[in-house]
């Protein structure tokens, strides 16, 4: 991906907007520089938003989107470092992951060295896909990577050309919505998030935003992650999903359940109100329209 998959939420953001359009080259440079320190922080559990909010409600989704993964080809457009694909894998799909970060492809294939699950990890943009031949998958996926690329309509053509006829593409972004570049918590006298404030919906200049996991016990001067922004509003991702020959099937606007919220307190706000993702489940159609 040109984002690694399944970020978390922060407890501080910084805005760098940028004077000219972020490139992929760019994009893949921050990505490489963020990769070890993820992929050791997401393989020891820190990304605490993926693994008891995002991740359980995403994958219900996918099931509910593509029904059984067993035996089925599937592309992970975005994997990163690969933790997600691994997933899928274990559910019994044949995967593929494609990422823009020569780093985390370089830390994917690693980890299936180490545990081999039968993964191919190829190093390509979810913009491109070139080194993938027409219809080589029946289904696409995409966790919390296709808002941090400069192309998402390349990326629609470019998964649309590799899905077989009647192929599925499911993937997960940020609420385009609510994380906008004047996202924030509005707090009550006792300092409970009580509403949320928006602002710059419309405004897409790319950025670059600094923040790390919130859960990881380390000091304050450890390097947060520097992760290229390019903000859409949500009728841009639709209408180009569409315009993209997809026939829009689901989506998703998860929201943690009471218990999860009694586990984990700081869900509460995410379900009380706003979503923090959004889903899209779509479909290549099974003939070339007439």
């Amino acid at each position: 991906m040109l984002s690694a998959s399944g970020r978390a939420m922060k407890p501080s953001r910084f805005s760098e907007p940028e004077s000219h359009p972020l490139s992929e080259r760019e994009v893949a440079r921050a990505w490489d520089g963020n990769a070890d320190s993820w992929a050791e922080e997401v393989r020891k559990g820190w990304d605490i938003y993926r693994v008891v909010y995002n991740n359980p409600a995403f994958l219900e989704f996918i099931g509910a989107s593509i029904g059984d993964l067993a035996g089925k080809s599937v592309l992970d457009a975005g994997c990163g470092e690969g933790c997600n694909t691994r997933i899928l894998a274990r559910r019994g799909a044949k995967m593929t992951g494609a990422d823009i970060s020569a780093r985390m492809i370089d830390l994917a294939r690693q980890e299936e060295h180490s545990e081999p699950l039968g993964i191919r990890y190829e190093l390509n943009s979810f913009s491109d896909l070139s080194v993938f031949a027409e219809a080589s998958f029946d289904a696409a996926v995409s966790f919390m990577a296709l808002m941090d690329g400069p192309d998402f309509p390349g990326a629609m053509r470019a998964i649309g050309r590799v899905l077989r006829p009647g192929g599925t593409l499911v993937f997960s972004i940020t609420h385009p919505c609510f994380m906008t570049k004047g996202f924030s918590w509005i707090r009550d006298e006792s300092g409970v998030e009580s509403a949320l404030a928006v602002a710059h919906y419309f405004d897409d200049q790319p950025w670059v935003e600094r923040w790390k996991f919130s859960k990881v016990p380390v000091s304050p001067e450890t390097e947060p992650f520097a992760v290229p922004r390019f903000d859409r509003t949500l009728s841009f991702y639709l209408n180009t999903l569409i315009e993209s020959g997809f026939a829009l099937g689901r989506i998703g606007e998860p929201r943690p359940s009471e218990e999860a919220c009694r586990a984990h307190p700081f869900l509460r706000r995410w379900r009380e109100h706003a979503p923090l993702f959004f889903y899209v489940s779509a479909q290549k159609p099974r003939s070339a329209r007439r």
